[in-house]
């Protein structure tokens, strides 16, 4: 009777937690989904409209513009913070002086909020205020440095907030891959006689494949689902010069009463996610039983 107790109590325990949190996170994808093939205006309502949102999605300019400003923001984001993050990583994988303090100063963007490092980069880069007008100060005023009111490049003014912010998560999983390698290997490596830079290049970098890849993923979902630091960098501006997708649905939700298109949009965003974590969850469950 004791054992049977001692199997039940966690599961009762857990059982609440669980079925409110598939509720309210499946369940509310469901929901939304649903929306999406409605006709909602300014309130939810379930008269059957079929495609009709998407298409007029699709054939909306603000949306390709937002999908474009996502490509736009979603490679250099990513990018950057994992080059960055390898080469931080690296460079602390040499065992310097002080490498707890320099490991802090990079993590320490990660401790704050997006809406944090939007206001503080919004503060940085606007010309009024910021880089521009301390260069100028000290002599240089011809110097000019106006992305955030540029309708061209103030989406690269996001694409460096966020690069700062993330690329010390990065170099964290990086150097914790790098620490889990076998000194073994690259001793043996310099006894052949290969250089320190080729022993990264050719032994090590390709054995942090899996940490690359749960990276990859991590920041990944983090650029589809931007929205606080866009918000507080930029509010989708110049116009809708730097929206991004989750800009674009909460404006369609909450500020043009288009509850159905704003539905339809996060539906593709929820398909843009799964695109790209199903077929990685599913080649790491694959390769599960082939381990033991």
């Amino acid at each position: 009777m004791k054992n049977s107790f001692e199997h039940w109590l966690p599961k009762v325990v857990v059982a609440p937690a669980f079925v409110l949190g598939f509720a309210f996170i499946y369940g509310l994808m469901v929901w939304n989904g649903a929306l999406s093939l409605t006709t909602s205006h300014m309130l939810p309502n379930y008269e059957w409209a079929g495609l009709a949102q998407y298409r007029e999605l699709w054939g909306m300019e603000r949306w390709w513009v937002a999908l474009k400003n996502l490509g736009i923001f979603g490679v250099g984001y990513v990018g950057g913070s994992l080059l960055i993050g390898v080469l931080l990583a690296v460079l602390l994988d040499q065992k310097i002086r002080a490498e707890g303090v320099l490991r802090t100063i990079y993590l320490y963007p990660m401790a704050l909020s997006f809406i944090v490092t939007g206001t503080a980069w919004k503060w940085l880069l606007n010309p009024g205020m910021g880089i521009e007008k301390l260069v100028r100060g000290w002599g240089f005023t011809g110097f000019t440095f106006d992305w955030l009111v540029d309708t061209d490049k103030a989406i690269y003014c996001l694409v460096i907030a966020g690069i700062w912010q993330s690329a010390g998560f990065a170099m964290a999983l990086f150097l914790a891959g790098l620490r889990g390698i076998d000194d073994s290997i690259i001793k043996a490596a310099q006894v052949d006689g290969a250089s320190l830079p080729r022993i990264y290049w050719r032994i090590v970098l390709p054995a942090l494949r899996p940490v690359f890849f749960s990276t990859l993923m991590v920041l990944s979902h983090l650029a589809i689902k931007s929205f606080d630091l866009v918000m507080a960098l930029t509010a989708g501006g110049p116009g809708y010069a730097t929206d991004v997708p989750a800009t674009f649905m909460y404006t369609m939700s909450f500020s043009r009463g288009q509850v159905g298109l704003g539905a339809a949009s996060a539906t593709m965003m929820l398909a843009t996610v799964a695109a790209l974590v199903v077929p990685y969850l599913y080649s790491e469950l694959r390769s599960k039983p082939h381990e033991h």
